[in-house]
């Protein structure tokens, strides 16, 4: 059910010009979650429209969203859906939290 979520999200930020989108397996090596997925927005609008489409692209596929912050702070967001963690940054944070280094065990993917 994730793994479909996953590429429903993927194609619903991509859809939304969110850069940079990766997808980090985590299953199997943290309780956090199985996935994150990570975007880059350039702009706080675009940031919030990024938010708007993961809300329900994941909560059409079954996930319910249990916590979100940052979303006044303009420059990233974080939605818990559980299984499923996303997180929106501006490039700045991105490159200042750098979650892919890490996470560097977890299997990436990268939209084309």
């Amino acid at each position: 059910m994730e793994g479909a979520a996953v590429n429903a999200l993927r194609k619903a930020l991509d859809d939304k010009f969110g850069e940079d989108i990766v997808v980090m397996d985590l299953r199997g090596i943290s309780t956090i979650a199985d996935y994150f997925v990570i975007a880059t927005g350039t702009s706080q609008p675009q940031l919030t429209a990024l938010a708007d489409a993961a809300e329900i692209t994941l909560k059409a596929n079954g996930l319910q969203l249990s916590h979100i912050e940052g979303m006044q702070s303009g420059n990233w967001v974080l939605l818990d859906f559980g299984a499923v963690i996303v997180h929106l940054f501006d490039k700045e944070n991105r490159r200042f939290y750098n979650l892919e280094r890490v996470w560097g065990d977890a299997r990436v993917t990268h939209a084309s």
